[in-house]
């Protein structure tokens, strides 16, 4: 048989052991999902493993060259107790709304170890952001006026920065957030102009926030984005009105959904960064460098739980539905960001592994053929009663899925 005729194997998840398995039941913070379930009071539910998100921060700090500090991005997962943990190991929070700076703030974090994203600040969070003393990214020239004005009014002098659109991209990024017309941050080319501004207005201008997309598994492309934001940064500097003291080159990092992924490989990035900070320290003395992470940190630590309720046939194909469907987890239903659906991994929590396996659909409760969790995937034989496991669902999971749909119970939360 020749190479061509050999069959192709199918692409595979990524290994997700970052959880104990014992006597075929899933463990998650040391305990067995059964008891788990028990703890929460029921399905369907998140469950969050400080422990993993620990050994992940950890991982990034022996990794990456010393100087770079690391800021957890709450959009990723603002669960209270998960943002207090966090807090307590990283170097600092970035918020996206005044109730996630609520929350940021009621860690004790240091405000100035706070900063505030968003292109479409109301007049509220703005108070609640100059108040607060944190670092606002602004978004554009006229939000800049808006916070000058609050100045004026209150006597402060905010902290700002400005959140640089790139004029580069991250390559195979799963989500763009820079260059070309974008609604994030201003415009590369525009930046100077809005400098020459502020150095006019009662604003302590503190530097750049600059992140060109997320979700990257290629280390080259993140290496060549990194890269050219430090050559960006040290050209807009050199039309700041004060030296640059803090710079945001973004994250990027991403975690293996789907199958034919793999982890990502931290080295190679981490040998770049080494010189490019090394001459940041030389061209940008007084700049802290912060690298912000979401999903990177929370989402390999994240578990959605539901429960199948019924075993159906229908035209020669199994059904199992569960209590939980896409109004507690958009993106399993590959309608959050996704072009094609594709399966995140999945198990049944109880019983892990099995003898006897059969190709299913695992789908949700509502009336919509959108209700994914599972399509068509081989999985142990399942019954009514087992416990359905989504995994790598700690970010962007329960706060980024429309809850209110069909007016379903709302899911539990637990940190373990």
């Amino acid at each position: 048989m020749s190479d061509s005729d050999t069959p192709r194997k199918k692409p595979q998840h990524a290994a997700m052991d970052q959880f104990a398995v014992i006597d075929n039941c899933l463990c998650i913070g040391d305990l067995p999902l059964s008891e788990v379930v028990k703890k929460v009071g029921g399905t369907p539910f998140y469950a969050y493993d400080s422990s993993v998100m620990s050994a992940q921060v950890a991982k990034l700090r022996d990794a990456m060259p010393q100087g770079l500090h690391l800021h957890y991005a709450m959009k990723a997962n603002p669960m209270p107790e998960v943002v207090h943990h966090l807090a307590g190991i990283t170097d600092g929070l970035d918020v996206a709304s005044a109730g996630e700076l609520r929350v940021a703030l009621a860690t004790g974090t240091d405000p100035r170890d706070i900063s505030f994203a968003g292109p479409g600040k109301s007049d509220a969070d703005l108070e609640l952001a100059v108040a607060s003393g944190g670092i606002i990214n602004m978004e554009s020239a006229g939000e800049m006026a808006r916070i000058a004005a609050l100045a004026e009014a209150t006597g402060a002098r905010p902290r700002v920065s400005i959140r640089v659109n790139p004029d580069f991209e991250l390559k195979t990024s799963g989500m763009k957030m820079g260059g070309g017309p974008k609604p994030f941050g201003v415009d590369a080319e525009r930046v100077p102009a809005m400098l020459t501004e502020l150095d006019t207005l009662p604003l302590e201008f503190m530097g750049f926030h600059i992140f060109s997309g997320s979700q990257n598994l290629r280390p080259e492309a993140i290496i060549e984005a990194q890269s050219k934001t430090f050559e960006l940064a040290y050209r807009l500097a050199e039309s700041a009105p004060s030296p640059v003291r803090w710079l945001n080159i973004g994250g990027g990092l991403g975690i293996p959904y789907f199958p034919g992924e793999q982890h990502l490989e931290l080295a190679p990035i981490a040998e770049n960064l080494a010189p490019l900070l090394e001459q940041a320290r030389k061209r940008l003395p007084e700049a802290e460098i912060v690298m912000e992470l979401g999903r990177y940190l929370t989402a390999e630590a994240g578990i959605y739980v539901c429960q199948i309720l019924d075993k159906k046939e229908s035209r020669g194909e199994i059904f199992l539905v569960a209590n939980g469907g896409l109004h507690h987890h958009l993106a399993v239903s590959g309608n959050f960001g996704q072009v094609i659906r594709k399966n995140y991994p999945v198990c049944f929590g109880n019983r892990v592994t099995g003898d006897e396996t059969e190709v299913v659909s695992v789908v949700g409760p509502l009336c919509t053929p959108l209700d994914i969790l599972a399509d068509k995937m081989e999985l142990p034989v399942a019954q009514p009663g087992d416990l359905f496991v989504v995994f790598q669902s700690g970010a962007y999971g329960l706060t980024a899925s429309p809850r209110g749909f069909l007016s379903h119970p709302q899911p539990r939360e637990i940190l373990l």
